[in-house]
């Protein structure tokens, strides 16, 4: 497996992440984004939306982050992070959509404000953020995990912008069980941190 990544997206560390997590040993291609690495046109090929990240396997691309999850989790059988019964598929699409939707839209958002200069309103994103951390909080005071007592990719691919949310100027302190369940993950033999800057309240 070849997978296209840039250390400070979010989502390619979803990817990085999990690959590492498994034991996967992928060769890790560095987009050179700040440069435009990402709008070169043997990129674009691969993903024409020009974006990380990007898994490549035995002729097969992958170009979303969540999709690669499930990619790489039913590729190896690995019924532990993806089960296979109908209620338990049905809650990690859930949180798989929350991943795309309202994280994107929330910390993520905030976090391209202070770390890429994003032109978006922060107080509108920041006040997004919370609204979901707030769901997420209630949800992890019922297990361990976001679906269960196990990890899924669920908590995987939620894991990188909640956990470097403050880069964002958004505060976890009100959140204790969030910030359990990061540590959680962040116990997880194969665990690799995302990178962080000196941002926001990260500063």
């Amino acid at each position: 497996m070849k997978l296209y990544h840039y250390p400070l997206s979010g989502h390619a560390h979803r990817a990085v992440l999990f690959l590492s997590l498994l034991g996967v040993k992928a060769d890790l291609v560095e987009v050179d984004i700040p440069n435009g690495g990402h709008k070169a046109p043997d990129y674009l090929k691969l993903n024409p939306f020009g974006q990380v990240p990007v898994l490549e396997d035995e002729g097969v691309v992958v170009n979303d982050s969540n999709a690669i999850l499930v990619y790489v989790a039913t590729k190896l059988n690995r019924k532990d992070w993806l089960p296979d019964d109908l209620p338990t598929i049905a809650k990690v699409q859930k949180w798989l959509s929350v991943a795309a939707g309202e994280i994107a839209y929330g910390p993520c958002a905030a976090r391209l404000i202070t770390v890429f200069g994003a032109d978006f309103r922060a107080d509108e994103v920041i006040a997004r953020a919370h609204r979901i951390l707030k769901l997420i909080e209630s949800e992890l005071t019922e297990h361990r995990f976001i679906v269960g007592d196990r990890p899924t990719i669920a908590d995987v691919a939620l894991y990188s912008y909640i956990a470097n949310a403050p880069e964002g100027n958004v505060d976890l302190k009100p959140y204790p069980e969030v910030r359990h369940w990061l540590a959680r993950i962040e116990a997880l033999p194969g665990f690799v941190e995302f990178t962080t800057t000196p941002a926001g309240l990260a500063a």
